[in-house]
């Protein structure tokens, strides 16, 4: 199921959530345009490498900027224009409305909290990996799951797949659209965390899960004085 819109308009311009999708879409078409080698470089630089970081948490060498700047900077890393076209997509649709409820610096400063959390979270599940991990996804996990507290009777237009081609639109309520995602991000985490790996296609279940979570409890924290 892809989802199109929703059916609530935000009542003043998202500004930091186009502010977000700009410098990560920047980002990525300036290092795209680099060399394999520089890429890699610079994701191995920038990117959360939990095996690192739990290294440091061992030896109990106090940790240093270079050593905590990840969290925030892997934020802003996309592997492949899809993995960035699907993150900028679903924090248009969902973040608007979050932002809305929030102000503009409140939210920004959710956004990155949910992220640093979701980070945190595929480091619990999977502390020896040396596999950088890059992508929004963890921080707009986060917007999903405010928007799951916020805006539970919100109609989401979705897209489900037909066995006669034919697109078919369904306005499901954003409670359910967003537990049942919710819940594939559960069983997918707990299932690949059984046989060993926690980062399958690219995909770190449990950064979605622990942005998610993040959001559901935190998003009361930040909500205006008024609306």
């Amino acid at each position: 199921m892809f989802p199109i819109r929703d059916n609530i308009p935000s009542r003043r311009p998202p500004l930091i959530t186009l502010l977000l999708i700009i410098i990560n879409s920047l980002i990525f078409f300036t290092l795209s345009s680099a060399s394999y080698s520089t890429f890699a470089g610079f994701v191995y630089k920038y990117g959360l490498i939990p095996a690192k970081v739990t290294k440091l948490v061992i030896s109990g060498v106090p940790f240093s900027s270079s050593d905590l700047y990840p969290f925030i900077t892997s934020m802003f890393l996309h592997g492949n224009i899809f993995h960035l076209i699907s993150n900028m997509w679903i924090l248009w649709l969902f973040g608007d409305n979050v932002e809305d409820r929030m102000g503009h610096i409140k939210f920004l400063i959710f956004y990155l909290l949910s992220g640093v959390i979701a980070g945190v979270f595929h480091m619990a599940f999977n502390p020896i990996s040396p596999v950088p991990v890059v992508g929004a996804s963890g921080a707009i996990a986060g917007v999903m799951g405010a928007y799951f507290v916020l805006f539970p009777s919100a109609r989401i237009i979705t897209l489900v797949p037909s066995f006669f081609l034919v697109p078919v639109f369904l306005p499901i309520p954003a409670v359910v659209y967003l537990f049942l995602w919710f819940l594939t991000q559960l069983y997918s985490g707990m299932v690949y965390s059984v046989i060993g790996s926690t980062t399958v296609g690219g995909i770190a279940w449990w950064a979605h899960i622990g942005g998610f979570i993040s959001g559901v409890l935190l998003n009361r924290l930040f909500l205006r004085d008024r609306y």
